[in-house]
């Protein structure tokens, strides 16, 4: 029972993940793919930049709750469920199967788990998103760089070996989602792939501009 229990947790968590709050959002306020603006991610910073600054606040609280409710009840299991309850809504933002895969880059799935498991990581990622968005008004290179650090500042505070492998798992969504990058398509060239896969990485863009990136609308973004 515990088993078919804790599969269902997990397919429910994913599903409850891939609800596109910020597509949703963008459709109901402005009649609008967000997909097809800036970044291309269903996000929360697209929602600000090309729908309604205020409505960051309503995506964003959204799918906060949507890992704190998947963290919450898988903690009703145990530690390790908790932590893969949340990972797997985390995958849902990601890759929502409503939108066919094409979705967030699960920061907001990230600071509900660990509203649920450990606060000071709340602390920790925020910082980083304030300061970049402060200090040069792109907090892409911050988060990677605090998700990078994520895991030995979880380990460095003494947390429980399930959600320190919970935290690898953070940084793992991280990098394959920027490097995915919402299917969109390599260069045919070698060095402009990597080139371009770099800038996923540390910059969460394929190009070097972040204005130019986040900016883009349906008539200047190339598929």
């Amino acid at each position: 029972m515990t088993t078919l229990l804790s599969i269902a947790l997990l397919i429910g968590a994913y599903l409850l993940g891939s609800i596109p709050s910020a597509y949703l959002f963008a459709r109901w306020r402005k009649g609008i793919d967000i997909r097809r603006y800036g970044s291309g991610t269903v996000s929360g910073s697209m929602i600000w930049e090309h729908v309604s600054k205020p409505g960051i606040v309503l995506v964003g609280v959204f799918d906060v709750c949507k890992a704190v409710a998947a963290t919450w009840l898988g903690y009703q299991i145990s530690l390790p469920m908790a932590v893969a309850a949340g990972l797997m809504a985390a995958i849902g933002h990601n890759w929502p199967i409503f939108l066919r895969f094409i979705g967030g880059r699960g920061l907001g799935l990230f600071l509900g788990m660990c509203l649920v498991l450990f606060p000071w990581g709340c602390v920790w990622i925020l910082a980083s998103l304030i300061l970049g968005r402060v200090i040069s008004r792109d907090s892409a290179p911050w988060a990677m760089a605090a998700m990078l650090g994520f895991p030995l500042f979880v380990l460095w505070m003494g947390q429980p070996a399930a959600f320190v492998w919970g935290s690898v798992g953070m940084l793992c969504l991280t990098i394959a989602k920027r490097l995915e990058g919402n299917q969109r398509h390599l260069p045919d060239n070698r060095a402009e792939r990597r080139r371009v896969l770099l800038y996923r990485v540390f910059l969460d863009r394929d190009i070097r501009s972040w204005e130019e990136w986040v900016h883009r609308t349906p008539a200047t973004t190339q598929t």
